[in-house]
């Protein structure tokens, strides 16, 4: 199976190393390691603007070049080894525009992150994946919720700290299950009222708290489209930065094709052919439908589904 975006992190996270600080620092300044910069969430790419993925890759800096710029409180993440070189993050949003002015200007652009994941290589989408989602993840907890006093960052990035309370944050994974309802050669997709007219995609959901993925699974596609299933099984698993997810890709035999739809949920859902997912999967225009992106689980939910005999 190919490797989904997002999926297949190359580096050793070396997390044995996060709790020695002196290592840690030893690490941001040594020559040998490499920084990539995120401006607003955004990473830094070396390559044209253009969408051409050939061309695109992490635009990787040597320690000390965007660190004046990034502010004395920016977030500096440890991301892992790659063949014994620490890579980091460094959030430089304090930064007005690092593209164009400052020591960052003219060594590459900043593209959103789920732009550039179609645009980068797998390795290196997954480590701006895990970049993205762990600063992100800092500047949404910069207070306790226990108390309410501001942390400070520990573990290379990996926890915050509360001296007020004593209390230690974590980030945090969220658990959603997407999904393919199957009855025969139909598979059921449906289109939240955001998405663009005429995309569908698989349905999905968070778990909830004291739920199994089966009964997640189970439940959502009730919850949204009124159908009973059975038989859950496990496709893959697609770790979604925005802001910080786990997509737990499945597939579940289908009771009937009867849809009771929410509207709360769903807008549109229906039954569509295998025929018509190869179609569309190869390119074809089908009735004015449009499939999520291979940078997308749901993506590789119906190619599989496609490929089954």
């Amino acid at each position: 199976m190919a490797v989904i975006p997002f999926a297949g992190n190359p580096l050793d996270r070396a997390s044995d190393k996060r709790g020695d600080a002196e290592w840690i620092a030893a690490r941001r300044r040594d020559s040998e390691s490499l920084v990539w910069p995120l401006w607003r969430l955004q990473p830094l790419l070396l390559g044209p603007e253009e969408h051409d993925a050939r061309s695109v890759e992490p635009a990787y800096l040597r320690p000390g070049l965007a660190e004046e710029i990034a502010g004395p409180d920016a977030i500096s993440i440890f991301l892992g080894l790659d063949n014994g070189r620490a890579l980091l993050a460094l959030d430089i949003s304090a930064a007005q525009a690092p593209a164009d002015d400052g020591p960052l200007a003219g060594l590459g652009h900043f593209r959103d992150a789920r732009t550039a994941a179609q645009l980068l290589p797998l390795k290196d989408a997954a480590i701006m994946g895990q970049a993205k989602a762990l600063i992100d993840w800092h500047q949404r907890h910069g207070f306790c919720p226990n108390c309410g006093a501001r942390t400070t960052p520990s573990d290379a990035g990996y926890r915050r700290h509360c001296g007020a309370c004593g209390a230690d944050h974590f980030p945090r994974t969220d658990p959603v299950v997407i999904m393919l309802a199957i009855d025969g050669d139909a598979c059921l997709v449906g289109r939240a009222s955001r998405f663009p007219k005429g995309m569908f995609s698989a349905l999905a959901g968070f778990i909830e708290p004291g739920e199994t993925i089966e009964e997640a699974v189970a439940r959502e596609l009730y919850e949204e489209a009124g159908v009973r299933v059975r038989d859950v099984t496990y496709f893959a698993t697609q770790p979604w930065p925005f802001p910080s997810s786990l997509m737990i890709g499945c597939f579940a035999q289908a009771e009937s094709r009867e849809i009771a739809l929410n509207d709360h949920e769903l807008a549109e859902a229906f039954w569509l052919e295998k025929s018509k997912v190869r179609a569309l999967l190869a390119g074809e225009r089908v009735d004015g439908l449009w499939i999520p992106p291979p940078v997308a689980i749901a993506h590789h939910l119906l190619k599989r589904f496609a490929e089954m005999p």
